[in-house]
Order: C-alpha cells, then sequence, then structure tokens
C-alpha cells in the first residue's frame, strides 16, 4: 500500500520542483518551460491590467500567478488563479489559499497535461470553482470550461491569432496570439 503524503514531504521538494498533493499522491513538476511561461505571464498581463489593476477594464478581480490552493482536502498549484473581490476583498498574509477561485488557469506541458486534465479538474469542480481555462501553447488554443452542477462544460475553444472575449473575463478584448508570439 501506498503511503499518503504530507505537507512535510512538499515542502521538502528542491526548489526547483513544483510540489502538490493530489489524491494522497505528491505530484512534483520541473519549473516550466520557456512556450509555458511565456503564455502564463503574457495572461497575467493581459487579464491583471483590466481585471485585477482595473486599467482600461473593471476591475473587480483578484489575479494571481502559482498561489497554493488547500481545497477539498487536496494541495494544488494552477498556473493563474483570480478571486472576484466580493470573494476576496484584500489578499490575506498567507503561505496558501484556502479558499477557492472563482476561475483559473492551466498551462498545458507535455509533462503536465494529463494531470491537470483527469486529475486537477474534478477537484476543482468539487470546490465549485467556477471557471478552468487550459491554455496550449503548442497547439496555440484556449479551451473554456464552465461549472455545469458537479461537472465542466466546454463551453468554447479558440486556437491561433484571434481577438476574443471569453468568459469570465468578456468586458474586454483578448489578443490570444499574444500568449504564443516570442
Amino acid at each position: 500500500m501506498k503511503k499518503h503524503a504530507t505537507y512535510a514531504d512538499l515542502v521538502a521538494l528542491p526548489p526547483h520542483l513544483v510540489g502538490e498533493i493530489i489524491d494522497g499522491e505528491l505530484i512534483a513538476s520541473p519549473r516550466p518551460a520557456a512556450s509555458h511561461a511565456l503564455a502564463a505571464s503574457r495572461l497575467t498581463i493581459e487579464i491583471g491590467g483590466p481585471f485585477d489593476r482595473g486599467k482600461g477594464g473593471p476591475g473587480g478581480w483578484v489575479i494571481l500567478a502559482e498561489p497554493e490552493l488547500h481545497i477539498v482536502d487536496q494541495v494544488l498549484v494552477p498556473d493563474l488563479a483570480g478571486w472576484r473581490r466580493q470573494s476576496m476583498p484584500e489578499v490575506p498574509d498567507v503561505a496558501y489559499f484556502e479558499l477557492a477561485p472563482d476561475w483559473l488557469c492551466e498551462v498545458l506541458s507535455p509533462s503536465t497535461a494529463k494531470v491537470d486534465r483527469a486529475r486537477k479538474m474534478r477537484h476543482y469542480a468539487a470546490a465549485g470553482v467556477g471557471h478552468v481555462w487550459l491554455v496550449d501553447p503548442a497547439a496555440t488554443t484556449l479551451e473554456i470550461y464552465r461549472l455545469d452542477g458537479e461537472g465542466w462544460r466546454l463551453v468554447q475553444t479558440y486556437a491561433g491569432e484571434v481577438t476574443i472575449r471569453p468568459e469570465p473575463f468578456d468586458a474586454v478584448d483578448l489578443d490570444l496570439g499574444s500568449l504564443w508570439s516570442r
């Protein structure tokens, strides 16, 4: 029988690894490759300005990169997460968050895509996350999922270099091509 991972196991990981505990198993992933980091960074800029900072958009959100989430008895680290200000009026000074985000984004890598899709998505649904975005830099796609009851409904898939208004950030344009351009 396999031993359940503990938070001490996660903390003991070398600093170059991102650790998560999913279904009692310690999952350790290397820091993302350049295309992954570029897509996540650009998405933070595209969404953070108008929604977190209110620059050129409505504001009303807190957007964070790689927050550690302790939700539904899991330790998960999405690439990006957002909380509506009604849910999180100010960012607490904590090491991890126990409040599930209203939106999150996973940037898919060959080494993480299976875990992101098959294992983490069901826990995000159980925690009540309203929207999940899956960004695939290799395929230049963005999949938008909305929580529908206890599971996910694919709302839309976008590809390439298009200007879109994806929910829940449909108040301003998002230049999808900026996530892939080097």
